[in-house]
């Protein structure tokens, strides 16, 4: 399996690269934690025969074996900085031990019931989270998934026509949503929020019944590239909403948790309290949770509804829940988040000067975008042939991070927000080589 694992041919476009020798190599931060030798090395070949659909970011694929932290280890024992944290998932850090010990608690007490009982952990971890959001969101329900609980967000607004506002995510089915344009800097679609207003207003006017059921918004971007809203685009969005009846929903899949650093929730830094907030990924640091919170109001309305989650809110998923709200705060990684953010965001700015197919870095805390370009001048996206070239180089130097924006030009950094500095400054000099490798091929 190894074997054929170490043979897999790059692509044509790898074929040509310049090849940095272990020397050239930015030295990787250290690390005490020693994973544990894998061993049952023939059951992944390159491509298993069982998968359904083998999707992966590599042409290479990554083999991962262990997890502690920021750090992910492959089935060759080679270490990882983790910079996507599972799509923004693993909020604390992998298999981070307070978060392990409360798993293990549970799972020696109840693995399961559901919600038609009583049990105290999950109306504990309701009462803790509904205590971290501002009046008057508190009456919550516990999903498997963001996908149920921005469906669930849908049903409580009692009407298929939902609206999607300039929203990066894919939660949501397609069929009965509106959509206005995403920003994109690559397109040269970047607007003053007044120019984003009076296309809202648009929409509205021509394009959906006088009475809107509801909006979602994304406080920054994810899949569609850790865009940001022009300064009260947000509020101003939320006020045209409600003057038309609809609920205003903040999907907080990818933003909360802490994860934008100046706010627990993305929606605040923006001034706005939305109807409805949904929200996954971080929630349980990858265990399969998710969650709605919103007013009592809200909420008396569903009761003309049946619904009813099998397995949301089990009582594992809520311990561990419980355990990362408290991790957040006992770590610090609110403030870590915006710290390191903050300090990686201005060092890779200094990296967008310096090479002409930077395009844009842009987020907020530990939710960056890395806009590249063919040129500053045209801002055209850059290939999916080079976009791939610099992707692996980063991997083969030992770090992971993502993709996304409309056409693939954007890298995304959400890594768990226990990372430090001494992990930003190196994830910043592994993609300084990267780039100044790729500028070289294209000399050549």
């Amino acid at each position: 399996c190894l074997h054929e694992f170490e043979t897999i041919k790059r692509a044509s476009c790898q074929k040509s690269a310049l090849k940095t020798s272990t020397q050239d190599i930015p030295e990787m931060p250290p690390c005490d934690f020693k994973p544990e030798e894998f061993k049952v090395k023939s059951i992944c070949p390159p491509v298993h025969p069982s998968l359904f659909s083998s999707f992966t970011f590599y042409k290479k694929p990554v083999f991962i074996h262990q997890g502690h932290m920021q750090w992910l280890w492959d089935v060759d024992g080679k270490r990882y900085l983790d910079l996507f944290a599972g799509v923004a998932t693993v909020s604390v850090g992998h298999s981070h031990p307070k978060v392990t010990a409360a798993a293990e608690r549970q799972l020696k007490r109840l693995w399961h019931t559901t919600n038609i009982y009583v049990y105290p952990t999950l109306h504990e971890y309701c009462e803790k989270l509904a205590s971290n959001l501002p009046e008057p969101l508190k009456v919550v329900y516990l999903t498997n998934s963001g996908s149920e609980a921005n469906d669930l967000a849908v049903m409580l607004t009692m009407c298929p026509d939902v609206f999607r506002g300039i929203w990066g995510g894919s939660h949501c089915r397609d069929s009965p949503v509106q959509t206005i344009r995403e920003c994109s800097c690559a397109q040269g679609h970047c607007m003053a929020k007044d120019q984003y207003i009076s296309q809202l207003r648009e929409t509205f006017a021509t394009s959906v019944p006088s009475r809107i059921a509801a909006f979602f918004g994304e406080p920054i971007q994810g899949v569609g590239g850790a865009v940001q809203y022009p300064k009260n685009y947000l509020k101003e969005a939320f006020e045209l909403v409600r003057e038309r009846g609809g609920l205003c929903i903040a999907d907080e899949v990818q933003t909360g948790f802490g994860r934008t650093g100046s706010h627990m929730w993305g929606f605040q830094s923006h001034g706005v309290i939305p109807d409805i907030v949904t929200m996954a990924k971080g929630i349980a640091n990858g265990f399969p949770m998710g969650a709605i919170v919103t007013t009592p109001e809200i909420a008396a309305s569903f009761n003309k509804a049946v619904h009813f989650n099998t397995f949301g809110g089990n009582p594992v998923a809520s311990a561990i829940a419980s355990s990362v709200l408290d991790t957040v705060k006992e770590d610090g990684l609110q403030k870590n988040s915006l710290d390191v953010g903050t300090h990686l965001m201005t060092e890779l700015a200094k990296l967008r000067d310096k090479y002409e197919i930077i395009g844009d870095v842009r987020g907020k805390g530990l939710m960056i975008g890395v806009e590249m370009v063919k040129d500053k001048a045209s801002r055209d996206p850059l290939s999916p042939e080079v976009m791939s070239e610099i992707f692996e180089d980063v991997k083969d130097m030992g770090v992971l991070i993502g993709k996304g924006g409309i056409y693939g030009q954007t890298f995304r950094i959400k890594p768990p927000m226990c990372v430090t500095m001494d992990d930003a400054d190196f994830f910043v000099a592994v993609f300084n080589k990267a780039v100044h490798n790729c500028m070289e091929r294209r000399v050549r």
